[in-house]
C-alpha cells in the first residue's frame, strides 16, 4: 500500500487513530511509521510526540522510531537505522512516495482536532545527529510531492517557495558547480571516470554540507565536489565520507583517496560535518 489512496482525497479528516487505520491510511493504532525495511515506508504520522520534529508544511524534519520513554515522551536511547527507520531509506533510494498525515493542535499547519491525510511526500534525505536529550536520532527531510494540492491550512499558513519535483534527487547546475566541474576537467574526484555524452562531458556537483534546512549548507566552491552521478548518490546517501587528510572510508570497497587540486580548496568543517552525519552506529 504504497503512495496515495485513490478512495482517500487529500485533506480528508478522520476522528482517531482508529477511523485512519480502518480507511488503511496508516495501517497502525500505535507507532508514527508504518513499512517494512526491504519495501518502504507507507505512511507517516506528525503529532507532536518528538519535541525534534520540524514542521514547515511543504516539507519536514521527520525524527525517526526508537528510544522514546512513552510516558515522559525523552529520549532514552540512541536510534538506528533499522525497522520501521530502515523502512523511510528504502523509500528515498528507491523514490518512493509515503503519506503524511498530521494530528491535531500541536502546530499551525495541524487540524484543530483528529488527524488529516496531507498527501504523499518524498524522502528527500537521511542522516543521523544528536537531538535535544543528548542521544543520536535518525532524522528524515520529507518533501511535498504535489505542493499544490496541500490543504489550504498548509498552503495559507506562510510564504511558501513551490517547486516541482519530478526526480528522485536535485542535481544543482549553477554557475558555481559548472566552474569547479571545469577545474577538475568533469574527472569524478573519487572514481576518476570523465564520462563523456553527445552533447559533452558530464558530472555532478556535490554539496559536501548539504543546502536548505537543517544543514544550511553554503553554496560555495570549498562545498562542493566534482563527481559522477554513482559516486554523487553514494556520498549523499552515506556510502563513503572524507576525512583530513582526503582518505576516503566507504563501505563495499570504496576506499582510496579524492582527487584533489591546488586551486580547488576543501572547507575541513564541511568535511567534518558530513562526515557525523554518517558516523558509525
Amino acid at each position: 500500500m504504497i503512495g496515495h489512496l485513490d478512495q482517500v482525497a487529500v485533506g480528508t479528516e478522520f476522528e482517531s487513530r482508529r477511523s485512519l487505520y480502518d480507511a488503511g491510511v496508516h495501517r497502525a493504532l500505535q507507532a508514527g511509521i508504518v513499512g517494512r525495511a526491504a519495501e518502504g515506508a507507507e505512511s507517516i504520522v506528525l503529532s507532536g510526540g518528538y519535541p525534534d520534529d520540524e514542521d514547515f508544511g511543504e516539507f519536514v524534519i521527520y525524527t525517526g522510531s526508537g528510544g522514546r520513554d512513552p510516558n515522559t515522551g525523552r529520549q532514552v536511547a540512541d536510534q538506528h537505522f533499522v525497522k520501521q527507520n530502515k523502512a523511510l531509506v528504502t523509500s528515498h533510494l528507491r523514490g518512493l512516495p509515503v503519506r503524511v498525515i498530521r494530528g491535531g493542535r500541536h502546530n499551525e499547519f495541524a487540524p484543530h482536532s483528529g488527524f488529516r491525510y496531507d498527501g504523499t511526500y518524498r524522502v528527500g534525505r537521511y542522516w543521523r545527529e544528536e537531538g535535544r536529550d543528548g542521544f543520536q536520532i535518525c532524522r528524515f527531510r520529507l518533501e511535498a510531492l504535489a505542493p499544490d494540492e496541500l490543504p489550504d491550512r498548509i498552503t495559507s499558513s506562510k510564504v511558501v517557495t513551490r517547486s516541482a519535483v519530478t526526480v528522485q534527487r536535485i542535481v544543482r547546475d549553477t554557475a558555481m558547480s559548472r566552474r569547479v566541474k571545469g577545474w577538475h576537467g568533469y574527472c569524478c574526484q573519487v572514481c576518476g571516470i570523465t564520462l563523456e555524452c553527445i552533447g559533452g562531458l558530464y558530472a555532478e556537483g556535490a554539496h559536501i554540507r548539504p543546502l536548505g534546512k537543517p544543514h544550511n549548507g553554503p553554496d560555495t566552491e570549498d562545498n562542493l565536489l566534482c563527481l559522477c552521478p554513482n559516486h554523487h548518490v553514494l556520498f549523499d546517501a552515506g556510502g563513503f565520507t572524507i576525512d583530513e587528510a582526503y582518505l576516503i572510508d566507504g563501505i563495499d570497497g570504496i576506499d582510496g583517496k579524492l582527487r584533489t587540486i591546488p586551486r580547488h580548496q576543501l572547507n575541513q568543517k564541511h568535511l567534518e560535518y558530513h562526515r557525523n552525519l554518517w558516523r558509525s552506529e
